[in-house]
């Protein structure tokens, strides 16, 4: 599933499944109508590993996009901009995506996310650093080229040696920190 303690506060989950074809009946009408009750979106991805799969695939993309949200906000913050009017501008052009939108890491932009609560509760950095270093397991045995996935499994390995137990979007906070 995907969408965390916010998403499940609010009834909006993503559940990716993974069942052999012969089993579509079952996710049809017992599986998908339980798993509605908690979230809005419910997908059948494939065989037997496809939830996995889809779930790696998702957090490898947020570990990402986490970091890159977190310096674009600190970098526009050092330019003079207002975090609340950067966000409105990162939130309604090419830049918007759920950390910015939902969790963005700046207190004050994205009500109920960590950053409003010193960074506690929501996905702890120790679970990022979990399913991103999954991610990198899968992307080498399947020899799918990946990028940023190691030099973001450096910033959260810092991070989480300073900040352990923190929401992970607490990787602002250490940049804003680690800035001349």
């Amino acid at each position: 599933m995907s969408g965390g303690v916010v998403g499940a506060q609010a009834g909006t989950l993503t559940f990716m499944l993974g069942a052999h074809s012969k089993h579509g009946g079952l996710i049809k009408f017992r599986i998908r109508p339980l798993l509605e009750r908690m979230g809005t979106k419910v997908l059948h991805l494939g065989g037997q590993g496809a939830g996995l799969a889809g779930k790696l695939t998702n957090n490898y993309l947020l570990a990402v996009s986490n970091i890159a949200t977190a310096e674009a906000m600190n970098l526009g913050q050092r330019c003079g901009l207002d975090p609340k009017t950067l966000a409105e501008l990162i939130n309604g052009a090419s830049g918007r995506c759920w950390s910015s939108e939902i969790n963005n890491p700046v207190a004050g932009i994205s009500p109920g996310a960590p950053a409003e609560k010193g960074y506690d509760g929501g996905f702890a950095i120790e679970l990022m650093k979990k399913d991103l270093g999954l991610a990198i397991e899968e992307s080498n045995r399947v020899k799918a080229r990946t990028q940023l996935g190691t030099p973001s499994m450096g910033v959260y390995d810092q991070v989480a040696a300073m900040e352990p137990g923190k929401d992970f979007s607490v990787v602002y906070k250490w940049l804003d920190s680690q800035s001349p």
